[in-house]
């Protein structure tokens, strides 16, 4: 499948849910990767004016669980995440930050996603990893 017909696949999916309210925007995938976008503004905003944590863990497990549906047939298997994780290390209050999942790992069940966020200058804002599994689809 070419790029653009996977990114326009992903983003296609989003009508209707969180990634729609946060406006997230699949904008480039590779051969082991995925990344996406999401504006900073006062949606996403906690009380004090910077980026809230869990729109950021919102956008990183919203594109490793893309990812994953990318690269691990999802039309074959289900893919949920089981854990995800993060570290903030800096905040944000404007922009955009850009969430890359890479993944580290691929196991026949257990997958894990590196998903670095950063802004629009390439600085670290959190670093995240999430933990998939595959399971069979009821057919």
């Amino acid at each position: 499948m070419e790029k653009t017909d996977i990114l326009d696949r992903c983003n296609a999916i989003c009508k209707n849910t969180l990634m729609e309210t946060l406006r997230i925007e699949y904008v480039d995938v590779g051969e082991n990767f995925l990344t996406a976008k999401m504006p900073v503004n006062n949606r996403v905003h906690q009380p004090d004016g910077v980026l809230h944590g869990g729109a950021t863990v919102a956008l990183a497990e919203s594109v490793g669980s893309a990812a994953a549906f990318v690269f691990l047939n999802a039309d074959k298997v289900m893919v949920r995440g089981i854990e995800i994780s993060a570290n903030h290390v800096k905040s944000i209050k404007d922009g955009y930050v850009y969430a890359k999942a890479t993944l580290l790992h691929r196991g026949k069940t257990i997958q894990l996603w590196h998903i670095p966020v950063t802004n629009e200058s390439g600085q670290l804002i959190s670093d995240c990893k999430l933990t998939t599994i595959t399971l069979k689809k009821d057919v």
